[in-house]
């Protein structure tokens, strides 16, 4: 009896025997597992043929994580969940300054890893679609394809990651409202804890995306002792 493959998730990491045990885990739990050693055989088996998602060591042979996600990153908007060692804080914001949708710090349990790789797909996958039931949200300047997960300015396309959309999308649809970090660490990467600079790094690039002068924001501004509000 054929069945259908679950989502294709590539691991890309020079450890052997940690890529083994995610492996294991992440197909036990329904997932098509491919793998690569290093960052420039990793790179070129995902421009080859697309995967799902990308579980991404930051210390790679050949390209580093940083490289891979940044190359992948001029071809698609591919979800990327990648793996930090304990300490490693510069790196890690690094990457999701380039559009990493989520880390995890070694030494970790393959469990939270599949768990994190699910919510990255679940998000991915839906969008903020449901947060709306309007197709297209302007504002700002913008005009965001909420179904077609496209955002244009002035008929140019705007390129953002699976976050920083999902980050204007949910700013779109409640706009005027103040959220802090916390709050929108929940309501967007669909954490109830978490480390609040994911969101501090997402919120500057996409101002640096969707603002005229990202360093004197008017639609995305900062609400002190608070966290941040949208105005279209």
């Amino acid at each position: 009896m054929d069945t259908a493959a679950g989502p294709r998730v590539l691991v890309v990491d020079d450890d052997p025997a940690l890529s083994d045990v995610v492996g294991r885990y992440l197909r036990r739990d329904g997932f098509d597992v491919d793998f690569a050693a290093d960052g420039t055989s990793g790179l070129a088996r995902a421009l080859q043929s697309l995967p799902d998602i990308v579980v991404l060591d930051l210390m790679l042979p050949g390209l580093d994580g940083l490289e891979v996600c940044r190359r992948l990153r001029r071809v698609a908007p591919i979800p990327v969940v990648m793996l930090t060692a304990l300490g490693e804080e510069n790196d890690r914001i690094a990457g999701l300054e380039i559009g990493a949708d989520d880390y995890v710090t070694k030494p970790f349990s393959p469990r939270e890893l599949s768990a994190r790789v699910k919510a990255v797909l679940r998000r991915a996958a839906a969008g903020a679609v449901e947060a709306s039931s309007a197709r297209t949200l302007l504002g700002a300047g913008l005009e965001v394809d909420v179904v077609a997960h496209q955002v244009r300015r002035g008929g140019e396309t705007v390129a953002l990651t699976t976050k920083e959309f999902d980050l204007l999308v949910h700013f779109m649809t409640h706009p005027g409202r103040a959220y802090r970090r916390e709050e929108l660490l929940e309501a967007v990467w669909g954490w109830s804890f978490g480390d609040t600079s994911t969101v501090t790094v997402h919120i500057r690039r996409l101002r640096e995306k969707i603002e005229p002068d990202p360093s004197n924001p008017r639609h995305l501004v900062t609400v002190r002792g608070v966290g941040y509000r949208y105005h279209a």
